[in-house]
């Protein structure tokens, strides 16, 4: 854990910690100034590989922020660098169980989605990896062509684990985590995760800005993916509770459990801590 004052950039959850959906939280703008006029740098974090970052750099300009697109990153750009950098083959042919704008991103790292290929469950050697992200687009064709790939041995990487995915009024709409469980149940078989909470997003980050881990913060509403990889990385984890955790919810934590450092109410209060 590092001293607040000692940290120079943060890593900012969005849902949960920005913004709610599609309403922006409160004292998020005067927070995100405050960052600048201190000099200290930020990017923006999502799990969610449903949309990529020109998805986001829209949603954030609507809200009223100007972020430049290489300052927000999701899961999905994570995974789709991961596996150009894994083995010798930089392009991998793969099956995307995800939306267009995650295929988008999948071939703006050289990648080849293959879905289109008749019979594939019948062709395994044509496919290098099965790739599960937040796919609202899923059907039972891509369930089934991704079970009996996984059974024939093709490698298996998820973009992130979360369960659901909040919504404004306290709803949730399921995530990649419950499709993952899905797969698990007929498949025996889980993924390797490369979004939060996995130690491959914090070097990721480091690797990209030329980071120290000590001047290095994740600010975040979840437990379990945001501030576990926090912990995970040894890098400073600063609770919100403006998201899906709750000041409830620590009651009940065992000491094993507090992966946080800091807990705020919202990025309102922590401002008022820098």
């Amino acid at each position: 854990m590092s001293d607040l004052s000692q940290l120079n950039f943060f890593i900012l959850d969005m849902d949960g910690t920005i913004y709610l959906e599609n309403d922006l939280l409160e004292g998020s703008l005067d927070f995100l100034t405050e960052l600048k006029a201190a000099d200290k740098d930020y990017i923006f974090l999502t799990n969610n590989s449903s949309k990529n970052r020109a998805d986001y750099q829209q949603k954030l300009q609507r809200m009223g922020i100007k972020a430049a697109a290489e300052k927000i990153i999701n899961s999905g750009e994570i995974t789709a660098s991961y596996l150009a950098e894994a083995g010798e083959k930089k392009g991998k042919q793969i099956y995307l169980l995800g939306t267009d704008s995650l295929k988008e991103e999948m071939e703006r790292f050289g990648h080849q989605v293959v879905n289109n290929i008749e019979n594939i469950r019948e062709k395994p050697e044509n496919v290098d990896y099965v790739v599960l992200g937040f796919d609202k687009t899923l059907n039972y064709k891509k369930l089934w062509d991704a079970h009996e790939l996984i059974l024939s041995g093709v490698d298996y990487v998820a973009t992130h684990p979360d369960l659901v995915c909040p919504l404004s009024g306290g709803k949730t709409q399921p995530d990649t985590g419950a499709m993952i469980e899905l797969l698990a149940a007929s498949t025996g078989k889980r993924p390797l995760i490369v979004g939060k909470p996995s130690k491959l997003t914090v070097d990721y980050i480091l690797n990209r800005f030329k980071l120290k881990k000590s001047e290095l913060a994740m600010v975040g509403d979840r437990l379990y993916t945001d501030m576990r990889m926090a912990d995970d990385a040894g890098i400073t984890g600063i609770l919100v509770l403006s998201g899906e955790t709750k000041a409830a919810d620590l009651k009940e934590l065992s000491s094993e459990q507090k992966y946080f450092d800091y807990v705020f109410e919202d990025v309102a209060e922590l401002k008022k801590k820098l």
